[in-house]
């Protein structure tokens, strides 16, 4: 009896354990290892033109208002974060004139684009749309 009570005492706070050390999971990939797919970064180019570009350039290279998505001033900047911090950033930051606005896939696939033109490499699978997911994945300016 005083048994079966413990098991049923110990299950709820074994459970809290596991989800919390998913939760803050440290990142395991990184962006070097193909976190998005080439179709992927073709639909975020075109997601990219139509809500993007206006502000940070067709070229990505910002404008007055908005940062640059390409280049050193853009890596450094997130290097040593995670994709899931970036994903994070765009989700509720992005488009400028409609915050929060795009769906998860949108960024999604626009941040693959994005990646694509820093000439970090293309994977097999497509990177998803879930911020928990990401932040399990480091950017890394330099290759591992």
């Amino acid at each position: 009896m005083k048994l079966r009570l413990a098991a049923i005492a110990l299950i709820p706070f074994a459970t809290i354990v596991a989800l919390h050390s998913t939760v803050h999971a440290q990142p395991t990939k990184s962006i070097w290892d193909g976190v998005y797919t080439e179709a992927q970064a073709t639909r975020g180019k075109a997601l990219y033109s139509q809500e993007c570009a206006s502000c940070h350039g067709s070229e990505l290279t910002g404008g007055e208002m908005a940062p640059p998505l390409a280049g050193g001033e853009f890596m450094a900047g997130w290097d040593g974060l995670t994709i899931g911090d970036l994903f994070e950033r765009v989700r509720i930051s992005m488009p400028q004139n409609s915050p929060g606005s795009l769906s998860g896939q949108q960024n999604a696939d626009i941040l693959s684009f994005v990646f694509s033109s820093n000439k970090f490499p293309a994977g097999e699978t497509e990177m998803p749309k879930e911020a928990g997911i990401l932040k399990t994945i480091k950017f890394e300016v330099k290759k591992p």
